[in-house]
């Protein structure tokens, strides 16, 4: 059976064009009833909508958005920052009656970029940090709306939270009391492959931006107290991974000097420090003191909870869909934190 065109649909029940394209795109353009009925009588014509390929030829609009996530698309479903990142920015898209494509960065090879290319989208939302190289230079080729989150890129806007900062706020409050043995649990601090222990000159090497601040937080902190940084004592882990962090933790504490602060620049790698901890006997927080980043719930609820520092995940997400509806392309957005103290480093 031949599909019908949209004007063969719109002369078989009685309106035009544009009412049959406003049923299927622009809801707010009909009343409710009107809408209704339209929509069941395609259905017993058997019509599904416009063209996507169609309008986009038409209009040079698809009413969809590429979301490039810098990890593979079942991790960032399953981590909860960046879950709650996606939600965010649903929550606008549909107000605004978008879709969402989304793309993980680390599939973009040569063929991957260029469906990408031919991929039908308004513009890009990049979550994370892409290195320079072919992939972001395909994105910035496009032409097309680009807004970047947890990294900047010249000349686009993007929406970031201040994690030199907030580093800064936590290390302050978990030096107050002086500890004698402090380490820190980084996160991609260095371009190594799984746990490794960082150095001075490991440091120098390509590590994630955002992590790097947060490392550099906490050294603002040392040097204002008059503590000697942990140099011996930093700690990388490659991916956010509870399971990796808790062998971290475990080789970390099992040290015959072992450390009475642990400075987690993530509430996954602090969660898996703690039950570490608490496997091995060790008190909080007489023995030991723990502190992440990020204010995931899991976070509150453990027996001891963590002291942390909140970001707030899902407005990251709003803002950053608000920048893309808005045409705000140039615009650098610095988010809210909150410091929230728990019973594991009071």
């Amino acid at each position: 059976m031949k599909k019908m065109t949209i004007k063969e649909v719109a002369k078989a029940i009685g309106v035009s064009t544009a009412t049959i394209s406003n049923a299927f795109n622009r809801p707010d353009q009909l009343s409710e009833a009107l809408r209704t009925k339209i929509l069941a009588q395609c259905q017993e014509l058997g019509y599904v909508g416009p063209s996507a390929a169609g309008r986009y030829l038409r209009t040079g609009r698809s009413g969809v958005v590429g979301i490039v996530l810098t990890d593979r698309l079942a991790y960032s479903m399953n981590d909860y920052v960046a879950s709650h990142f996606l939600s965010g920015l649903a929550d606008e898209f549909d107000k605004a009656h978008l879709n969402m494509l989304l793309l993980s960065a680390r599939d973009l090879d040569h063929a991957n970029r260029q469906r990408l290319h031919e991929s039908m989208v308004d513009g890009f939302i990049v979550y994370g940090f892409i290195p320079p190289g072919p992939t972001l230079e395909h994105l910035k080729r496009q032409q097309k709306r680009l807004i970047v989150v947890d990294h900047k890129i010249e000349g686009y806007g993007s929406v970031n939270i201040d994690n030199r900062e907030a580093s800064y706020q936590i290390a302050k409050h978990a030096l107050k009391q002086t500890p004698k043995n402090p380490a820190i649990l980084a996160l991609r601090i260095t371009s190594d492959d799984g746990i490794s222990q960082a150095n001075e000159e490991t440091l120098k090497t390509v590590g994630l931006r955002l992590s790097l601040d947060r490392l550099n937080g906490y050294f603002d902190a040392f040097d204002e107290a008059g503590i000697e940084r942990p140099m011996d004592q930093i700690w990388n882990l490659h991916v956010n991974d509870y399971d990796e962090a808790f062998k971290l933790a475990y080789q970390v504490l099992s040290q015959p000097n072992r450390p009475d602060l642990l400075l987690c620049q993530s509430d996954v790698m602090a969660i898996a420090a703690m039950r570490a901890a608490l496997q091995m006997g060790i008190q909080f927080p007489e023995e030991l003191r723990i502190t992440g980043f990020d204010g995931i719930p899991e976070a509150q609820a453990m027996p001891k909870a963590i002291t942390t520092i909140q970001q707030h995940s899902f407005e990251k997400g709003r803002m950053a869909a608000r920048l893309f509806i808005e045409n705000r392309m140039s615009e650098d957005v610095i988010m809210p934190t909150e410091l929230l103290i728990g019973e594991s480093c009071p």
